[in-house]
């Protein structure tokens, strides 16, 4: 079966697509700069160079696929919303064209429900594919346990990080390795129609919950502050951060903290994936604030 990823090097795109060679499946994959994907060329990965919002690019890319994994990448730009649907739209178009088979988009919990910023933007990525092609699946992941690393500065200054939601509020944390292993998973599995799946991690936890694995994992007292909503935001804007994106961020922000940022899937065998939090953080958030 020919597979292929539209962001090979990050870090659901890289594990997914040494999984699927790993298997035994042929991968196409779509960069940019293609020395940055030269390991996989090696490995027999077909690379088609260029953007994934050029249809000449998509339409090479697209050629001979049965299956398709397509994530939204974080491109910070002032029109985020419109290219983000617009591209979508685009991809949907060569791949039905193309006559893929079945496509795997990557979406986010809280993507069906409206004002989370650019996690409702996924849902219109959903919509795009399921316009064109007949069997369509949407992986709503929870919050990426990776998304913590970027609080370890403030746990070395001050022994806490700071997010604008209660501590006392449970939320579902994933890794995104597990992902990348439901995206094989299901990219290789036979099915049809439009489907959703939530990947949950293994348990809910709070902020106040997360502390103390942290504490415990990483040797020294760590706290979890809930701030005002618009404390973080000027938090962005003290950091350099435009505008633009201060705004797009608003609604998830806000999100966090009304409770519109939930799974619309419940938890059950199929949406738990096996990678706890404490796992995660002896494995790799440890290592990255020793380093």
């Amino acid at each position: 079966m020919t597979i292929l990823i539209n962001t090979p090097n990050g870090n659901i795109g890289r594990p997914l697509a040494e999984a699927l060679l790993a298997a035994g499946e042929s991968l196409v994959v779509i960069q940019r700069d293609p020395s940055k994907v030269a390991d996989l060329a090696a490995r027999g990965a077909r690379v088609v160079a260029g953007s994934i919002d050029d249809p000449a690019t998509l339409e090479r890319a697209f050629e001979g696929v049965h299956a398709a994994f397509w994530l939204t990448p974080p491109a910070y730009r002032p029109d985020f919303g419109a290219w983000t649907s617009g591209t979508a739209k685009t991809a949907a178009t060569a791949a039905a064209k193309a006559g893929v088979a079945r496509v795997v988009v990557l979406s986010s919990i809280g993507a069906h429900n409206d004002g989370n910023g650019p996690v409702t933007l996924m849902r219109h990525v959903e919509e795009a594919f399921r316009a064109q092609l007949p069997n369509v699946l949407a992986l709503r992941p929870a919050y990426f346990m990776e998304n913590f690393l970027g609080n370890l500065g403030t746990i070395r200054s001050d022994g806490a990080w700071y997010m604008p939601q209660p501590a006392d509020t449970k939320m579902p944390l994933v890794a995104t390795r597990d992902i990348a292993r439901v995206a094989a998973e299901e990219l290789r599995a036979t099915w049809s129609g439009h489907r959703y799946r939530g990947i949950h991690g293994p348990e809910d936890l709070s902020m106040g919950e997360v502390a103390d694995i942290l504490t415990g994992v990483l040797e020294r007292n760590v706290s979890f502050v809930s701030v005002p909503l618009e404390g973080a935001l000027d938090g962005m804007r003290g950091a350099g951060v435009p505008e633009f994106v201060v705004s797009l961020y608003r609604g998830m922000l806000e999100g966090l903290g009304n409770g519109r940022m939930v799974p619309a899937e419940p938890r059950s065998a199929q949406t738990t994936t096996p990678t706890s939090f404490a796992t995660f953080a002896r494995e790799v958030l440890r290592p990255a604030f020793a380093s």
